[in-house]
């Protein structure tokens, strides 16, 4: 193909296609084969660059056709999908920690009990398990080095009695990485709205900085200031001035990006002032990270440390390039890179990190949450939605991804700044996805897209599930192109295991398969035909911890007209968007105390207007599709209702289960068909009478109802295990042995607390604490064999 150097990609990947039928017709896949992939395992195994970026849906993106009729600029990802392949129909799971468990597993949520984001308030026994084959500890059988960087939230909290993190800071290591350098919470904290400064209180949300920088006197005139001293961690301080010509328009905002603190009006003094808070976070500029090493040494990385301040999408590449350059060249390896953004809180990126012409670059916007604007002081001379925000930090995020790609050495850098990316040019393959989609307030919901903001994020709808997955390697044909056959999260698993060589039926229990289904062969095969029948997602509800010292209380997110109770506290469901009912939310005649859960809220906003459309979040959300069919299966409480005395409103313990049965299309372009409410072939309780539907639709209807059947039935099983499958078995190899009580022993000394080891894989009843109770079980039980789950 060397001739062809001067033809569009596009064209040249269309050239290839035909070349390669020619060569299948003429000797068979082994033709194509002969010079691809196979003959790249002969050299040294590649290393694998693994990009996942929070909340980011595939109506971001107007390489994708979408984008909304504002896109964000992302040129880098642009010339990733250009220079490799962009699949059309990738699923995540409709939340985080779900998502990247599948990735890290191969399996499917109702697989590990990992059924939704894990919060301080779940158990162990809804997290990663020690005892599965992660994808690091497989490719380490292939001779891998496995790194972990940025965010993946696939553990949860190290706090005092509440605490489900049983290796603590450890536990990156535990699970099989090498090298871990991020943070363990789900998001960045809120914004610290005092701007680090205490002279507006200890609440970090109570002060008039909305951005988390002090403004300048245009945008504010009463908090405002167009100079001050700025102050750093390492008691260094200078004098920053308004510069509008120099970039410098708003001294405070310059300041937070360099990693200071901002005290307006005044000068340095020769000790940084006490009013100059370092130690509470702020948003997208300082971080909690947490280390650990191949040795299984570990650590903290405070906001009080210089290395934790800056702009996390910026930190967590300097992590990333400074890890990736100190490996030797003669030992693969694989790293995983979870940037933060563009999850919640939406915050102002550093200016140089935007082009001139973006707009909304200027500081004349407010950060979310939004919710009390109008009422702040006339300080603020113009607002801007949530979506352009989101804009801005979405092309922060791909500066910093060419950034990367170019520090290690994998690109250059053209004289007109954009990225020069040839993957044959280097021995790593490049994956990027999303893990779930796009939360509700950054949703492109205009043409080109039309995506469904009421159903986003946390929803098993298109809009919710559909994501960006971009490959480039060396052993990739016929680049870019676009692959439109179903993909799933778990497959990525084997994906990454074929590309290292590494043997998964050697290692992975053969009574336990993977959910995850081949993929390989659409980067090596142009012509290769779908190789997953059915597209399969879920969210459910993770395991209650009852020792975490914290209740959760209801929050409703109206631009989707869902409650949900998950958040212990106001500033996570504030950070989200959301309307807080839980302790303290202000609302009149809402109970100081709050409600305790989505059937009062929902009474008390009836009450209020009857037309409200609120819903409870579902206990559990399934879907399944061929392509051109989908079903959605939601399960959800019922509660009585109670418009006089919300708080007497109750759950009923019945939960009903509603089938939503649509066609989509995701090839239609620019506006795909997807599955909006109103568009329903057919819905209402499971079986649906589908005999006015077409001879094709009743087909399809019984085979994803068959598929989302056994998906209920392998969840009922899993989340049974403990007390009823196989009691004793925290392992998972499906009998009661001497290795599960030498486990037990182990756990039950880890960060103990009155007398007894928190929650983990072997707190058998559930009760928050590994103890006497749960090696009771195990030695009741003790020799006994279970019988897998079965598959089909």
């Amino acid at each position: 193909m060397k001739g062809l150097h001067y033809l569009p990609k596009v064209l040249v990947s269309l050239l290839s296609m035909f070349l390669l039928a020619g060569l299948a017709k003429a000797g068979g896949e082994d033709a194509i084969f002969s010079s691809g992939f196979e003959s790249g395992e002969a050299g040294p195994p590649p290393n694998i660059l693994f990009i996942v970026i929070d909340d980011f849906g595939l109506d971001q993106l107007d390489f994708y056709g979408y984008g909304g009729a504002a896109p964000p600029k992302t040129p880098n990802l642009a010339a990733i999908a250009d220079a490799g392949l962009k699949f059309r129909n990738a699923w995540a799971m409709p939340t985080c920690t779900p998502t990247r468990a599948s990735l890290f597993t191969g399996r499917y949520p109702s697989s590990t009990n990992i059924l939704n984001a894990v919060v301080q308030t779940d158990l162990a026994n809804s997290e990663i398990s020690p005892y599965e084959v992660t994808l690091p500890k497989l490719l380490k059988t292939a001779g891998y080095t496995n790194a972990m960087i940025g965010k993946m939230h696939l553990t949860g909290t190290n706090l005092g009695t509440s605490a489900n993190l049983p290796y603590g800071l450890k536990t990156m290591w535990k699970l099989g990485w090498d090298h871990f350098d991020g943070y363990l919470d789900g998001a960045p904290y809120p914004i610290d709205t005092r701007a680090g400064l205490r002279t507006f209180g200890e609440d970090p949300a109570e002060g008039p900085h909305k951005c988390g920088f002090v403004s300048n006197t245009t945008m504010d005139s009463v908090n405002g200031a167009d100079h001050g001293a700025c102050y750093y961690v390492d008691n260094t301080c200078e004098q920053i001035d308004r510069n509008d010509a120099a970039d410098l328009r708003t001294p405070g905002r310059a300041c937070l990006e360099r990693g200071g603190i901002f005290d307006p009006d005044q000068t340095c003094q020769a000790s940084t002032p006490a009013h100059v808070d370092f130690t509470t976070q702020n948003g997208y500029y300082t971080g909690k990270f947490v280390w650990s090493d191949a040795e299984g040494n570990a650590g903290e990385v405070l906001a009080t440390d210089p290395s934790a301040r800056g702009y996390r999408s910026t930190l967590e590449t300097d992590r990333a390039i400074a890890w990736a350059r100190a490996q030797p060249k003669d030992k693969p390896w694989m790293m995983s890179l979870g940037y933060s953004a563009i999850h919640a809180p939406l915050q102002v990126p550093p200016l140089a990190l935007i082009a001139a012409d973006t707009p909304g670059r200027n500081d004349n916007l407010v950060c979310s949450p939004l919710s009390d604007v109008e009422g702040a002081p006339g300080q603020i001379i113009g607002m801007v939605d949530d979506r352009l925000i989101t804009n801005l930090m979405v092309e922060a995020m791909d500066r910093e991804i060419g950034r990367l790609l170019v520090e290690l050495g994998l690109a250059t850098w053209n004289g007109d700044g954009t990225l020069d990316y040839d993957p044959a040019n280097s021995n790593t393959v490049v994956v990027v996805m999303g893990d779930n989609g796009t939360y509700v307030n950054s949703v492109k919901f205009t043409a080109p897209g039309r995506f469904d903001p009421a159903r986003a994020k946390a929803s098993p709808y298109q809009t919710g599930v559909a994501v960006p997955l971009l490959v480039a390697g060396r052993m990739v044909a016929a680049p870019g192109r676009e692959v439109p056959h179903q993909v799933s999260a778990p497959d990525l698993y084997r994906l990454f295991a074929e590309i290292a060589g590494a043997d998964i039926d050697a290692h992975v229990p053969a009574d336990r398969p993977l959910d995850a289904q081949p993929m390989r062969e659409y980067l090596t095969n142009p012509m290769q035909d779908a190789l997953r029948a059915i597209n399969f997602t879920e969210m459910g509800t993770n395991f209650p911890n009852p020792q975490a010292g914290v209740v959760a209380q209801p929050c409703v997110v109206e631009a989707a007209d869902t409650c949900f109770v998950i958040f212990p506290n106001k500033a996570l469901c504030d950070d989200q968007g959301g309307v807080w009912y839980g302790v303290g939310s202000g609302l009149d005649n809402v109970p100081e105390a709050g409600f305790d859960h989505c059937g009062q809220v929902m009474s008390y906003r009836k009450a209020l207007d009857p037309g409200d459309a609120t819903r409870v979040l579902p206990d559990s959300s399934k879907a399944a599709s061929d392509g051109t069919f989908k079903l959605v299966r939601q399960n959800r409480k019922t509660f009585t209702e109670d418009l006089v005395n919300p708080v007497n409103s109750v759950y009923t313990g019945i939960n009903t289960n509603i089938d939503e049965f649509y066609r989509i299309d995701m090839l239609a372009l620019p506006n795909p068909v997807i599955d909006k409410e109103g568009t329903e072939l057919a819905i209402g309780p499971p079986p649906l009478d589908t005999s006015g539907l077409g001879a094709d639709a009743q087909a399809a209807y019984g085979v994803l109802r068959a598929e989302i059947d056994h998906r209920d039935t392998v969840a009922a099983y899993n989340y049974s295990y403990d007390e009823v499958q196989c009691p004793g078995d925290g392992n998972r190899d499906f009998r009661v042995d001497q290795a599960d009580l030498d486990n037990w022993a182990e756990l039950s000394q880890l960060n103990q607390f009155d007398g007894a080891g928190q929650s983990t894989w072997y707190d058998f009843n559930h009760d928050g604490r590994t103890d006497e109770d749960d090696e009771a079980i195990i030695l009741a039980h003790l020799g006994a064999s279970c019988a897998p789950q079965a598959r089909d």
